[in-house]
């Protein structure tokens, strides 16, 4: 059917592959949990956007491109990787703010800071598109499920793509709901507040460092 030669392994896959923590889905979870769920919609629109323009991208070869000039390729991940330590670094400050004010904060409700919520979007936005990894990542795994005989390989594609986005959007509004609920739980409680800001912190620092030592 549109030249899928196997929808149900790539429905399982992109199910598994979208429900691995990534840098995308932690800075939703971690955006709605500290400030709300519109926020956290709004860095889900952002992150869409991004996975659409790089798909859409893959489609017309930027991976051949990065290949070709792999400058350009050390310069993204260079962006990418800076911009997931800066997110980290963030976080492990706020961390450390939380458990210094651990005494003030316990068994009052959780009211964190409001910040400039119109910027999620182009933040979320930015996270996707300083990925090259990504890019590559599409090309390999789209072409697996695209027959080689079929007449319209734009509308495999395109199909893969949806259904691909499709998952992403379920899973990231789980994570926006489900976010504010573990704030509005955990909140009160300041050294786990502490505890799961650091591993988060942590994880995207290794993220942007993984993006640095990766090569083509």
């Amino acid at each position: 059917m549109f030249g899928i030669t196997d929808l149900t392994t790539y429905l399982f896959g992109v199910i598994v592959i979208i429900a691995l923590p990534g840098p995308n889905s932690l800075y939703c979870l971690s955006v709605s949990a500290g400030q709300g769920r519109r926020a956290g919609a709004k860095a889900m629109a952002g992150i869409l956007l991004g996975d659409t323009l790089l798909i859409l991208a893959t489609v017309f070869g930027a991976g051949t491109v990065l290949k070709l000039y792999p400058a350009l390729f050390d310069m993204i991940k260079l962006i990418g990787g800076s911009y997931l330590a800066y997110i980290g670094t963030r976080l492990l400050i706020g961390a450390y703010h939380t458990f210094k004010n651990r005494h003030a904060i316990a068994g009052r409700p959780f009211n964190p800071p409001k910040a400039d919520n119109q910027n999620y979007f182009y933040r979320s936005l930015s996270l996707s598109l300083t990925n090259p990894k990504a890019i590559l990542f599409f090309l390999s795994f789209f072409v697996q499920f695209v027959h080689p005989d079929y007449d319209k390989p734009f509308l495999t594609f395109f199909v893969l793509a949806l259904i691909l986005q499709l998952v992403s959007f379920l899973y990231l509004t789980l994570l926006i709901f489900s976010g504010k609920k573990l704030a509005d739980t955990f909140g009160s409680r300041p050294l786990i507040m502490t505890v799961a800001m650091v591993g988060v912190g942590a994880l995207f620092i290794w993220f942007g460092v993984n993006l640095w030592l990766a090569r083509l």
